[in-house]
């Protein structure tokens, strides 16, 4: 493939990624939800345009050949899946960054609740729902649970602080335990992959892969998941310790306000990643335990660094993911028999368990109805986590075709209605002082003893 073929591509895909999501917003879809749209009518998803293929054979010329079209077709569709690995990558270790445990305090209690129930109860339905349709995949129904226990950060935070609730207890509840159930959910998904990664490599004899407990699994028997627990908890904690400590040790060498920071820390990021690897866990997960042990660095010694880092992310890398994401949605799964039973049943089964258990951890908290509704509503929607997960499990073999479209319609059927519910829900009539959401006013909202 040539720099101009190359260079002309680059700039159509990139067009389409700007000026979509962005005719979108105006509408309140959010950016992830846009791209995973525009990854579908790209792609060869059975409803997409193949515009890669098309604009390719459009530009034969310079490739020379019809073929050499769709070479060059194949390597731009790997090039777009490539950058969306790192923007997973970018994506957990960002997840970890912003990790602020500061509010436990004041909310220890009902964080604690809410947290818990919205993390059991849903992922339990998860677990079973997938069980019913692949009782002998233990890895499948393990990740199954961890999509539906995980909350979407990149949601509550936003509605949270456009209310101006984020610092309210109400607010900090649902904040706290948004980061507490997140990170429980992909310690979850941690087991999933390393399940999945015990019978392919029984299958390979452990060909393939970094791991070394794989790699002795036979001398280990029994004891093998026992050992793997211990040593993903003591790599976790020497992890997050030893990149905190690194972290603080560069930044004072070679100081805040350089660019070499970004670099030196992502070098950190990888190796910790690698060092997952090593002992079993995914590249993925060691990624967030690493921006986990960067939190308070990037955070609270140096915000600048931190925007740098959602720049280069959220800017480049992460929008590729949620494209190559949605290009490997295929609509032909929804011909096969049981699809749309398996959409139904896992949207009607995430949402009650959702909505039941935020309410009833805010009831058992002393909160009001509102307040427990409203929290319900704040852990229904699956945005970026979700996604992930179910990215990383499609890749891995581990979730099936139908469940992994279920996941996408999921995520676009619970992002977009939450917040306009979870307003009206807080707001009373009357109560809006000249002009509307619409016309960017801030409106009063409810006090936080009408929530209790």
């Amino acid at each position: 493939m040539s720099d101009v073929t190359f260079l002309i591509l680059f700039l159509g895909l990139t067009a389409v990624m700007a000026v979509f999501p962005l005719a979108m917003k105006k509408a309140g879809v959010p950016s992830v939800i846009s791209l995973l749209v525009v990854g579908m009518l790209i792609g060869d998803t059975g409803v997409g345009l193949d515009l890669i293929p098309r604009l390719s054979r459009a530009l034969h010329f310079l490739v020379g050949s019809t073929s050499g079209a769709a070479e060059t077709a194949e390597t731009f569709t790997l090039f777009i899946d490539k950058l969306g690995a790192l923007g997973l990558m970018f994506l957990m270790a960002l997840a970890g960054m912003e990790a602020d445990f500061k509010l436990i305090g004041s909310c220890r209690k009902p964080a604690l609740w809410l947290s818990v129930l919205t993390f059991i109860v849903p992922a339990a339905g998860g677990f079973f729902l997938y069980r019913h349709y692949f009782p002998e995949s233990v890895a499948g129904q393990v990740l199954y649970a961890s999509l539906f226990a995980s909350h979407s950060v990149g949601i509550v935070f936003p509605v949270m602080r456009e209310l101006r609730l984020a610092k309210s207890r109400f607010g900090a509840t649902v904040l706290v335990a948004t980061v507490l159930t997140d990170v429980a959910s992909i310690l979850l998904l941690a087991v999933a992959v390393q399940l999945q990664g015990r019978v392919a490599g029984a299958a390979a004899g452990g060909a393939g892969t970094l791991s070394i407990l794989e790699r002795h699994a036979d001398v280990l028997g029994g004891h093998y998941m026992a050992v793997f627990m211990a040593a993903a908890a003591l790599y976790v904690a020497v992890a997050v310790l030893g990149v905190q400590r690194l972290g603080r040790a560069v930044e004072r060498r070679v100081g805040p306000g350089d660019d070499l920071m970004v670099t030196v820390f992502l070098l950190i990021i990888l190796f910790a990643a690698l060092a997952g690897e090593l002992v079993g866990i995914n590249f993925i997960v060691g990624s967030f335990i690493a921006g986990l042990g960067l939190s308070r660095v990037v955070r609270q010694q140096d915000m600048l660094l931190f925007r740098r880092f959602e720049s280069i992310g959220y800017g480049f890398l992460i929008p590729f993911l949620f494209v190559s994401i949605g290009m490997k949605t295929d609509f032909s799964v929804f011909a096969r028999p049981g699809s749309a039973e398996i959409i139904l049943l896992t949207i009607a089964v995430l949402v009650g368990t959702k909505l039941g258990s935020g309410y009833a951890a805010m009831r058992m908290c002393g909160f009001g109805r509102r307040a427990g509704l409203a929290a319900g509503l704040m852990t229904v929607p699956q945005l970026s986590a979700t996604l992930t997960a179910a990215a990383i499990g499609k890749g891995l073999g581990i979730l099936d075709e139908r469940f992994f479209n279920a996941v996408i319609v999921l995520s676009i059927v619970t992002t977009l209605p939450v917040p306009s519910l979870v307003r009206a829900l807080l707001f009373k009539r009357g109560m809006r002082r000249g002009g509307t959401l619409g016309d960017f006013e801030i409106p009063d909202v409810v006090q936080e003893e009408e929530l209790l």
